[in-house]
């Protein structure tokens, strides 16, 4: 069995501004897991974030909001994964994913960036494009013109609800996740709509 994650974190903008917007998805799973697990975050300036610590039977796991913006995330990401000694393939990042429907989510480890400015940032500061990615499905306007505002936008109420539905689910794997159990994660997400 491989080493498991050991840094999770989720993308997002900081700010009430920005609180229920699309591009948020990331913080919102982080909050879901603080909330199931009764972690506190806590703003951390060497780590340009809020930082909690997830500690389970199936491993410890460090989870991260960064807190720099979405553009310059790597920021926030390469300060912690530098301070703990956390490689790459420990680390995972949950961010919104346009080309998914909402309520979908996959994992996968490595790729490119796919045009997310908040991925860029990261395998710059990283050095590195082989982090676990758990993409949360928004949908996508139709057209790339529009695809600014709509990130930065509220989801309708059923996109919102089927969102929430693959927070859940993701959630439920976070003891596959810090195992390294990665394949049964990806079984259970892959197979459900």
């Amino acid at each position: 069995m491989q080493q498991g994650i050991q840094l999770l974190i989720g993308l997002g903008n900081p700010g009430d501004k920005y609180r229920d917007n699309r591009h948020n998805v990331g913080f919102w799973f982080v909050d879901e897991l603080a909330r199931r697990y009764n972690i506190s975050l806590r703003p951390e300036g060497k780590f340009f974030g809020d930082t909690g610590k997830l500690d389970l039977p199936d491993g410890k796991c460090w989870l991260l909001k960064p807190m720099t913006f979405m553009n310059r995330s790597g920021k926030s990401a390469s300060a912690l994964a530098r301070f703990y000694r956390i490689a790459p393939q420990n680390i995972l990042v949950i961010h919104d994913e346009l080309d998914l429907p909402a309520g979908s989510a996959r994992l996968k480890q490595g790729g490119g960036h796919g045009g997310h400015n908040g991925l860029r940032d990261i395998i710059s500061a990283l050095g590195s494009k082989d982090f676990w990615r758990l993409r949360l499905g928004i949908g996508h306007p139709g057209h790339r013109d529009k695809v600014t505002g709509y990130v930065l936008s509220r989801p309708s109420r059923d996109d919102q609800q089927d969102i929430e539905l693959a927070i859940d689910r993701s959630a439920d794997q976070i003891d596959k996740l810090l195992s390294g159990d990665y394949q049964a994660a990806m079984n259970q997400l892959h197979t459900k709509q």
